[in-house]
């Protein structure tokens, strides 16, 4: 099957871009260098086309009651404009998926879902909405999405597309202009660099103009799927098919903050209740290496020389200049603190547990 491209393709490819096989999409990689880009977001701003996600809308009677049983976060005392990070869970723990809950009125919600994972959480969502009145309708192809990233990125978008994004809060999102009766215009201050950002979602027109707006003005560095994975994993953000998956719960993942038990009923409720409160038998941690060898997903973990656990994600992290990586363990290792070693190809090479936010960067908030 022909991979789809976003809006965005021929501009990706005019600039050279190393463009890639991604979740069904052809996407951009890098253009200058990884570490380029990565360092552009760090310290100023970076742009990154993420319109291969997915949007879908519930809304309807039963909306908010619908939202609050297939995601683990609560919305029940949710303003209007507040965007909730979350997952959505098997009955057995598995998640489905991690994803942003916007919550545009009472009645109305927009879930914005992992690229990969379209087509079976779109089914998934379909198959539990069947005891509830709601209307769902996936956007996914009508929707293009912009994310601006770096300490610089509010003073760019005010200055560059003259949008008014200085008292954004952190976590909310704001409606701009209607641009076609099924398609609105909106932006949260949001991101997955660790850095202030904004998301912009529109038409594949507006997008297209705003992409251009942001590249004429030099202000603003496009930046491709390479850094935004380096990015997120030095802050310990996860990434579905890697920290989490169906196989990983947001409880072995260290995600249960975005778990509310006393919210009531949601799907997996009781199985991660259950982990929560017997334990698990995997948790996944950070392990900073002695040695600059680099950890790759699917190494092995050891202790004594015993297989314990995989890398899920590693890297040489460029912001602290160390090998790191997070790794999926037995609970018993999971301590800070404790020896653990990685073979990579045929070497062995200490390491030990640290925390999974390996780099830490306080940036300004409205």
């Amino acid at each position: 099957m022909e991979n789809k491209r976003t809006c965005l393709y021929d501009k990706h490819v005019a600039l050279g871009a190393l463009m890639s096989p991604f979740a069904g999409f052809d996407m951009p990689i890098q253009y200058s260098s990884i570490t380029d880009e990565h360092n552009a977001v760090r310290n100023a701003c970076g742009m990154f086309d993420v319109s291969h996600m997915g949007e879908i809308v519930v809304n309807g009677k039963d909306a908010e009651r619908f939202v609050q049983y297939i995601f683990t976060n609560d919305i029940s005392n949710a303003e209007d404009g507040q965007v909730f990070y979350g997952m959505m869970c098997r009955e057995d723990g598995g998640t489905v998926d991690d994803l942003l809950v916007y919550k545009m009125a009472y009645w109305d919600f927009i879930l914005v879902v992992n690229a990969a994972n379209i087509d079976k959480d779109w089914a998934w969502i379909q198959e539990q909405a069947k005891k509830f009145e709601v209307i769902l309708d996936n956007r996914s192809d009508r929707y293009a999405q912009l994310a601006i990233q770096g300490p610089e990125a509010e003073d760019v978008i005010s200055d560059v597309l003259t949008l008014p994004v200085c008292r954004m809060i952190p976590f909310y999102h704001a409606r701009y202009v209607m641009i076609d009766p099924k398609v609105r215009m909106f932006m949260s201050r949001t991101g997955y660099t660790g850095e202030d950002g904004f998301e912009i979602y529109a038409s594949p027109e507006t997008i297209e103009r705003y992409w251009d707006k942001l590249l004429a003005s030099g202000r603003c560095k496009p930046c491709g799927l390479g850094c935004r994975d380096t990015l997120r994993f030095e802050v310990g953000l996860p990434l579905y098919g890697d920290e989490l998956s169906e196989e990983i719960s947001p409880i072995m993942a260290g995600l249960g903050m975005f778990v509310k038990f006393d919210k009531g009923d949601f799907v997996g409720r009781e199985a991660l209740l259950k982990q929560k409160t017997e334990g698990v038998a995997k948790k996944l941690v950070g392990i900073e290496l002695a040695d600059k060898a680099i950890p790759r997903h699917g190494y092995t973990v050891l202790k004594d020389g015993e297989p314990v656990g995989e890398v899920t994600t590693g890297y040489h992290a460029i912001s602290i200049d160390k090998s790191v990586c997070m790794a999926l363990v037995d609970s018993r290792f999971a301590k800070l603190g404790t020896p653990l070693d990685i073979q990579i190809r045929k070497k062995v090479f200490a390491g030990k547990v640290v925390k999974k936010r390996f780099y830490d960067k306080h940036y300004k908030k409205a």
